[in-house]
């Protein structure tokens, strides 16, 4: 018999609040086929575990990294820890060794009994709530023999299950994991193709035709829209994405997420370009417009974090 697939995550955020009903475990597997343009989460993008520097941890005194990395893919310049990614193969050795935690590695493989039982240590918090667990990302469904099988464990323990999800994966993945998935978070980030295409690297089709699957089903979806001011917060794409939901009948719950800025300092300690520094959130009124405008349309509608 065959072993289920190991996953790889690169967190565990404990009671989350923002991640569907009640209180909640998130997990948030790595790698992303999208590569949005805003994205507070770089982390997440790549489908490897990656090193993550922290200068202004590092002591200054300390070059503990140094002799510890065996392909010298790391050097002590001006006080802090310069790594040479190209030769660097995430070993972690280096941050074994760093006494403030200015290095460590993002991403770690667990079977999917493993991750259950971190799930199961915040039970009574989520079954006193209302809550459960979150799969996010990343895109939980770019690991889909392991999402199914961490989704087929919790079924068993009768723990809420929820998959916060991009969309952008075969039909037959998001079939697959529907089966034991009692909610979806499914993002919607604009309406239409070139916008989509332009801001994130990908057609938006395979994502409405998912969409439209998962409302055909009558699954219980929230369609969540991060805005972003002067890419998706206008006119046309609030009316066009209001009149494609409403076209699938079965979806009556949209969550606005205004964009924020937290991701830039994980940009720099994985020494990525952080376009997210280009964009901004809307403004407070301009919020309020948008959802007074969809509610009038029918849609309940929340402002999330």
């Amino acid at each position: 018999m065959n072993r289920p697939p190991d996953g790889l995550i690169f967190d565990l955020k404990k009671y989350a609040i923002n991640d569907g009903p009640g209180i909640r475990t998130t997990v948030f597997f790595k790698g992303c086929p999208l590569r949005c343009r805003w994205c507070h989460n770089p982390e997440g993008q790549s489908f490897s575990p990656e090193i993550m520097v922290r200068p202004s941890r590092c002591l200054s005194e300390c070059s503990e990294c140094v002799p510890a990395c065996a392909e010298t893919a790391i050097i002590k310049a001006a006080g802090v820890p310069v790594l040479d990614r190209p030769r660097c193969n995430a070993c972690g050795k280096c941050a074994d060794v760093c006494p403030a935690q200015a290095i460590e590695v993002v991403g770690r493989r667990l079977s999917a009994g493993q991750l259950l039982r971190e799930i199961e240590k915040d039970r009574i918090f989520q079954e006193d709530s209302g809550g459960g667990v979150t799969f996010s990302g990343g895109e939980p469904l770019s690991q889909p023999d392991f999402l199914a099988e961490i989704l087929e464990q919790c079924s068993r323990q009768e723990i809420h299950t929820t998959v916060d999800t991009c969309g952008f994966a075969p039909t037959e993945v998001l079939e697959r994991a529907a089966r034991k998935t009692d909610l979806f978070l499914y993002d919607l980030k604009a309406i239409d193709e070139k916008i989509h295409l332009a801001f994130t690297g990908v057609s938006n089709r395979l994502i409405l035709e998912n969409l439209s699957w998962l409302a055909a089903k009558a699954k219980k979806t929230v369609v969540r829209i991060p805005l972003i001011s002067g890419v998706n917060d206008d006119d046309g794409n609030i009316r066009g994405t209001a009149e494609f939901l409403l076209s699938l009948m079965t979806i009556g719950e949209i969550s606005l997420l205004p964009y924020h800025r937290l991701g830039r300092d994980k940009y720099r300690g994985l020494d990525k370009r952080a376009d997210a520094d280009d964009f901004a959130p809307p403004s407070a009124e301009r919020l309020e417009v948008l959802k007074r405008d969809l509610e009038a349309r029918g849609f309940r509608v929340s402002l999330g974090e």
